[in-house]
């Protein structure tokens, strides 16, 4: 008679190929917690950089460069890549891959949490960001002064559509609204899960992001937490003329008109 295999034993099985999956060429482990999902069609990386249209002068941010496919490729078109990398062992890999080439006096790479970093000063961010400091990592980038050229970052596809939903979209939301409120956004290309080691559970998309320069004329400041505000809301959407519209139906120039009601009775946003 054949042997039953034991579900134990397929479990091993199981594991053994998911620890195999996340081993690079070199043996390395990726962590898949903070987002370690390496590029590695040269095709979508030469796309990427590509959509940056980035010049020899420019100073380049990355974000999450790995094991540098990308870093190595935007050293050949930037005059500086500053690489901001969590893991310090993807960091020696990053030194390794460019090491006794011209490319490497180009390199300078920070070491720690991009949330927790002062940015440079640069001209572009190209980045195959990690998936879960989407959100902050936008809007750090979007008050970043002095203002940079331009994003072009992958994003989880849900996340992307979010940030270029337009009103009446079911994914338009307040995501949507304050990033195109300081940006032009532009989504730019799909990207599926199989060109990524290990892939990640999720489609990918790639989005372009240009900072309004001027930012539009609006006082960001913090409400007194003592202001009673609820009758307050009330008078200033009736008297601006939007207390009967859905926020989903509103566009940037309705906000716009909103935001500046709220200035001139002395409400201000952080």
């Amino acid at each position: 008679m054949p042997k039953i295999k034991s579900a134990a034993s397929g479990r091993r099985r199981e594991r053994q190929q998911q620890r195999g999956q996340l081993k690079s060429a070199g043996g390395l482990m990726f962590n898949t917690g903070i987002g370690q999902h390496i590029l590695k069609n040269p095709l979508i990386v030469n796309s990427i950089i590509d959509k940056a249209a980035l010049r020899p002068t420019d100073v380049v941010l990355e974000v999450g460069p790995g094991t540098g496919n990308m870093t190595v490729k935007l050293l050949e078109k930037a005059k500086k890549v500053i690489a901001c990398e969590l893991d310090p062992r993807l960091v020696a890999e990053l030194h390794k891959r460019v090491q006794g080439t011209p490319l490497a006096s180009k390199l300078q790479v920070m070491v720690g949490d991009v949330l927790k970093t002062d940015l440079p000063f640069f001209d572009a961010c190209v980045a195959n960001l990690p998936y879960q400091i989407s959100s902050p990592f936008v809007f750090k980038l979007l008050l970043h002064r002095p203002f940079f050229r331009c994003a072009v970052l992958m994003f989880q596809r849900e996340f992307a559509l979010r940030l270029v939903a337009k009103p009446g979209d079911k994914l338009y939301c307040r995501l949507s609204i304050n990033t195109q409120l300081l940006a032009r956004v532009d989504h730019l290309m799909k990207v599926g899960k199989n060109n990524f080691r290990p892939p990640p559970k999720v489609e990918s998309s790639v989005v372009r992001i240009e900072p309004k320069n001027p930012p539009p004329p609006i006082n960001f400041q913090i409400i007194p937490e003592d202001f009673s505000i609820a009758d307050k809301i009330q008078q200033i959407l009736t008297s601006t003329g939007f207390s009967d519209k859905r926020a989903r139906s509103m566009d940037i120039d309705d906000f716009i008109r909103l935001l500046h009601g709220f200035n001139a009775e002395g409400i201000h946003f952080s």
